[in-house]
């Protein structure tokens, strides 16, 4: 009897155990107008059971959630040595060992760390988990390493925003790094886009490791750690085929600032940033400290704290970039910041006296196959060079300065001798090389032309220093049959080396005349040689090439998102030649009127704003900078696109680079289709930079990092730079008159971008035909704000003086035109033209 009572007793136990079980909670949840985050409680911990999104009406839920945490742990500093080795698409090493700018950064960029091999990953799901307050939840876990505490809330500003804060506590000495935990995974077969931006883009998985590492042509199998100095915006997403996309963003207090007080911290790395966690699965993931990195390394009951948040958006990736760059990191809010202290139209003028000074811009005469050949002098790494290499740029630029300001030191000094190395430049010898390009670059003590990186021929090469630099002349020289002979020339060679797909090779061995880097694909805009043949020779067979070759990029660049650079010297790691592709097709589109090209070309435009940085947000805070003091926004990154960037590109070493020859695009492209983003970021690059500006000269850096040490071993870049400053202020005044001001473009600039010349045919000025005129006599403003452009009615008996104000806020000036003053306001980014009898 007295057994079974206590068997009765042990069972009522138990039960009532149970019961209390029963109780305590099964689920806990986040959940407002936009998201559904819905963890369960099992043996493994709190794992995510649900996360849906608000998309339109309707809700849809992820596929495959998780909530799943990974801490790194290591006694050990990782090493910085590459242990891995890796092969090209055709089987050789890569890269080569002549690209011994990349050769470094490659090791870097395979090592253990960068690699996400580095240390011992502890998975978990946490054990503990509360609601301490409404849509606040909180988890707590332990291992034998550390104790992990994270706090999950709403963004009240953003409701498709979760904010979380994780705490990390070590228990024993050594390196960590806490991985955000997985929302969910995706499969390939789900996804529609993927970007890290600033490094890839894609809308595939790449099998081949350098094809998807250095030249983001697909995704990275591998869960490779991105740093931030190449990342855009801190803003690592995937897009699914349900049109939800996923990104973690991280509080900007936690970014690297390139120059933290008084000099170059470019390279700290805060934030390890990439498209997979440390299991391979598709989820955007940040890694906070990067193991190896002086915040990891703890001792024991040292604490480290991150914020980040989780955002979902059931929209596409280009809103999630805009929702980084304008809610995260203020794009809109420190655009307000930049006030220029020298007008752009300023430093075109004075830059027009620099390049009229032999001994300023480095202005060489040699003799060549009996011409007197012109180029100013390239100090920067050229295979061959002795430092005699010699150089033109923009040569749209150089006859559109000479012919709005009629100055025969261009005319008779310039321009004769740039035009004789022009036709210096293009091989004439029969054979298969009979119309291509001898080379970039002139080795003076060699007397010979040549590549920037070995003895090859590029298709590229002959559209950019063939068709574009003479169609450009033969805009202002439509009746020189010489340059049409030639450039006819350069149309039949690139017609000849079309393939049947419409693609051309990167490039043709000199000696042998094999194809070359069989490793990658010209998705470039070759193609764009053959419109403007057509444009120029009219004939049909050129714009029907063109097409073919435009048809093919699309479907094989612009489609999937990879893009090939044109920098000999960087491999061709992907750089600005993605925004002349958007012009590129723009201007095929205006010819042809086939709406593929034009939706292409936005695009393309899309993904060039991945190329210009948003982060870190610019402040007022003062620096010293080569011993001046600047504030923070003065020397911003935000805004400034890069040469190339990638794990491969300059960016890496130098930063962003002034010469923003997008920026005219992208105000075409606000003007095209209302997207904020395009122009606030022309303006960011254009605005207020003088801190880049090299002051007895007006020209700026080139690369950020330099500050504003001048041209430096690049005086050519000051065409570039004429150019660029002359197609945004063009840009600008037909945005704000509404089109009122409208003048014909010619061609895009070789190699650095987009940038069209101007000045070869009258334009029109509130329905009245006007040329442009640059006299920096007939205007003075008071107010450095204050940019104008001039141009004179075809009667010349009217003088127009368009006026732009050019930051976000109102200006109030004073122009005097011809000796007489007005009084003026403008609005922020305002305009008006000032019509004045001459």
């Amino acid at each position: 009897m007295s057994l079974k009572k206590n068997t009765l007793l042990v069972v009522a136990f138990f039960t009532s155990w149970v019961t209390l079980r029963a109780q305590a909670p099964k689920s806990l949840v986040l959940e407002n107008q936009a998201l559904r985050l819905r963890w369960a409680n099992s043996p493994k911990g709190w794992h995510l059971s649900q996360v849906s999104v608000k998309k339109g009406n309707s809700w849809v839920s992820l596929k495959n959630p998780s909530g799943e945490s990974t801490l790194l742990v290591t006694t050990e500093k990782p090493k910085l040595e590459s242990d891995s080795v890796f092969k090209s698409s055709t089987g050789n090493k890569f890269p080569e060992d002549a690209y011994h700018y990349q050769t470094k950064q490659w090791a870097e960029s395979t090592n253990p760390v960068s690699l996400n091999t580095a240390g011992t990953a502890f998975h978990f799901f946490p054990k503990k988990g509360s609601q301490n307050a409404p849509n606040q939840l909180t988890f707590e876990h332990e291992t034998d390493q550390a104790k992990i505490v994270s706090q999950w809330r709403f963004d009240p500003k953003f409701p498709t925003d979760v904010i979380v804060t994780q705490k990390l506590t070590p228990k024993q000495a050594g390196y960590f790094s806490l991985a955000t935990p997985t929302l969910n995974s995706i499969s390939e077969a789900d996804m529609a886009w993927v970007a890290v931006p600033g490094y890839f883009q894609g809308n595939y998985m790449q099998p081949n490791f350098a094809l998807a590492y250095a030249y983001g042509h697909g995704v990275p199998t591998l869960p490779v750690v991105y740093r931030e100095r190449s990342a855009s915006t801190l803003s690592p997403l995937v897009t699914t085929k349900t049109g939800i996309t996923v990104s973690v963003i991280p509080d900007p207090a936690f970014c690297r600032d390139p120059w933290a007080k008084d000099k170059l911290t470019l390279h700290d790395w805060n934030i390890g940033i990439s498209h997979k966690n440390r299991k391979a699965q598709l989820a955007p993931t940040l890694y906070y400290p990067v193991l190896g990195e002086p915040k990891s390394d703890l001792k024991a009951g040292e604490t480290v704290t991150f914020t980040f948040r989780y955002s979902l958006l059931g929209s596409d990736w280009f809103s999630m970039v805009n929702h980084a760059a304008y809610d995260i990191y203020q794009l809109k809010q420190t655009l307000e910041l930049r006030q220029s202290k020298q007008s752009l139209t300023d430093r075109i003028q004075k830059m027009h006296h620099y390049l009229t000074n032999p001994k300023t811009s480095l202005w060489n005469i040699e003799e060549y196959k009996g011409l007197k050949i012109g180029a100013q002098s390239y100090l920067g790494g050229v295979v061959g060079s002795q430092r005699d290499a010699m150089k033109n740029s923009d040569y749209g630029a150089m006859w559109m300065l000479a012919n709005a300001t009629k100055d025969t030191l261009l005319t008779k000094n310039v321009l004769p001798y740039a035009l004789n190395f022009k036709i210096t430049q293009q091989i004439t010898e029969p054979g298969f090389f009979n119309g291509a390009l001898a080379g970039q670059y002139y080795l003076a003590k060699r007397k010979k032309f040549t590549e920037e990186w070995g003895e090859v021929v590029e298709p590229i090469a002959v559209t950019y220093y063939t068709m574009l630099d003479l169609g450009n002349i033969l805009l202002f020289e439509p009746n020189n049959q010489s340059l049409r002979e030639r450039l006819k020339a350069g149309a039949e060679w690139l017609l000849k080396n079309q393939k049947a797909n419409g693609s051309w090779g990167v490039a043709y061995d000199r000696k042998t005349e094999q194809e070359a880097f069989l490793d990658i694909q010209d998705v470039r805009p070759t193609f764009y040689g053959l419109l403007v043949a057509y444009r120029i020779l009219k004939e049909a067979k050129y714009l029907a090439a063109a097409q073919k070759g435009a048809d093919w990029f699309v479907k094989n660049a612009v489609d999937k998102g990879s893009f090939l650079g044109v920098c000999g010297d960087a491999r061709y790691a992907p750089d600005f030649a993605t925004a002349q592709s958007a012009q590129a097709l723009l201007d095929l589109y205006d010819v042809t009127q086939n709406p593929t090209y034009k939706t292409a070309a936005i695009q393309a435009a899309k993904v060039y704003t991945t190329s210009i940085y948003t982060h870190p947000i610019p402040n007022r805070t003062l620096k010293t900078v080569n011993g001046i003091e600047r504030e923070d926004w003065e020397i911003s990154q935000v805004g400034l696109s890069f040469e190339h960037g990638g794990i491969f590109g300059s960016s890496n070493a130098h930063g962003p680079i002034q010469l923003a020859s997008h920026a005219g695009l992208f105000i075409r492209m606000y003007q095209l289709t209302k997207e904020p983003i395009f122009a606030d970021l022309a303006r960011s690059a254009a605005w207020g930079r003088d801190a880049f500006v090299e002051p007895k000269t007006s020209v700026a850096s080139y690369y950020w990092r330099v500050m504003n040490q001048g041209s430096g071993p690049y005086p050519h870049h000051a065409w570039w730079q004429i150019g660029w400053l002359t197609d945004y202020l063009m840009s600008e005044a037909e945005l704000r008159s509404g089109g009122q001001v409208k003048f014909p473009r010619g061609f895009v600039t070789p190699k650095v971008g987009p940038h069209q010349s101007y000045g070869f045919e009258a334009g029109l000025i509130n329905g009245t035909k006007a040329k442009l005129i640059i006299d920096e006599n007939l205007v003075k403003i008071d107010n450095p704000i204050v940019d104008y452009l001039l141009a004179e009615s075809e009667q010349k008996d009217k003088l127009f003086v368009i006026l732009l104000n050019n930051r976000s806020q109102a200006s109030d000036f004073q122009v005097t035109i011809n000796g007489k003053s007005y009084k003026k306001q403008l609005a922020g980014a305002g305009f008006e033209v000032m019509t004045v009898a001459k």
